[in-house]
């Protein structure tokens, strides 16, 4: 009798399992002389046993972390961010700044940029170490469900068209003209520093948080459709600082985040949201490029 009528009975795995139905039936009683291999349930390992009793191959957990893990790296995150924006600092003040004060070099944009890739890189150790050590899942891009595109050119295209559209709508939306990100954008290295950010470690970052770690867990304990919409949710409140939280362009970064997570549910793939993402975020640097003559006029912008 099954003791648990609510999950299918197991499969036997083992010589009888490989015969087939042509196999010869076993003797009751007779014991197997090959060890069998079992999982145990929602870690990955593997334990064996000489006992011939049926076992069952069950799938590792999908996801391998839960809603504690994503606790953590938030908190641990923030913590990084703190600790590399001010490492920074630090260095900044010793071999650049030695004049300015901790508070004045935070308001330099290069200083700023330099400390957040930093963080970024120390919240990506974490993020393998959480994969691969702490849930024993060795190959860390499988567990993410990174799963490279056949076309990837085809999400670089909807990245453009997504751009456009955007921007398009944003013209039309009530958009303050000073925002804190436009602080970003005073000289032409500032301008650079922050556009190759933008299209390589960034999205990358973000696209790992947002679509590989938060919306599989949300979205196997809310469901898919309440785990697309706060996923987007946390990915335009993440940027709202930067837009003063004003409606308008938070909104826009909201339909980003939809675009986004719909795409991560629909293709199982976090690689070809990052492909979108860099889209958006290079053809926005690339219309700002061409309308301030490569960076060389930025008062522009404000045109």
């Amino acid at each position: 009798m099954n003791a648990f009528p609510d999950k299918p009975r197991p499969e036997p795995i083992g010589p009888d399992a490989e015969g087939g139905a042509g196999a010869p039936a076993r003797e009751s009683g007779e014991r197997s002389s090959v060890p069998l291999v079992t999982a145990l349930p929602l870690s990955g390992e593997f334990v064996s046993t000489s006992q011939g009793v049926p076992t069952v191959l069950e799938s590792p957990r999908d996801p391998a972390w839960n809603a504690l893990d994503l606790v953590r790296l938030a908190l641990l995150a923030l913590v990084a961010l703190f600790l590399g924006v001010f490492a920074v600092l630090l260095l900044a003040r010793l071999w650049i700044y030695p004049h300015s004060s901790l508070g004045e070099l935070s308001r330099i944009p290069l200083v700023v940029v330099a400390g957040q890739a930093l963080s970024y890189l120390l919240i990506l150790g974490y993020m393998y170490i959480l994969v691969t050590r702490e849930r024993h899942r060795p190959d860390f891009l499988a567990a993410m469900h990174w799963n490279w595109p056949a076309y990837p050119a085809f999400y670089v295209f909807v990245g453009v068209m997504l751009s456009v559209a955007l921007q398009i709508l944003a013209s039309r939306l009530p958009i303050p003209k000073n925002l804190p990100i436009d602080t970003f954008f005073r000289t032409s290295a500032e301008a650079w520093a922050l556009t190759i950010f933008g299209v390589t470690l960034a999205p990358l970052m973000e696209e790992f948080f947002f679509r590989g770690f938060l919306y599989p867990v949300l979205a196997r304990g809310i469901g898919l459709p309440a785990a697309v919409l706060f996923t987007a949710v946390a990915f335009a409140l993440l940027h709202g600082s930067q837009l003063m939280f004003s409606w308008g362009p938070v909104l826009v970064i909201f339909l980003v985040g939809m675009v986004l997570t719909v795409v991560r549910a629909r293709t199982n793939s976090v690689s070809a949201g990052l492909l979108i993402h860099v889209a958006y975020n290079g053809t926005i640097s690339a219309l700002m490029f061409f309308a301030t003559d490569g960076f060389r006029h930025l008062e522009k912008l404000n045109q």
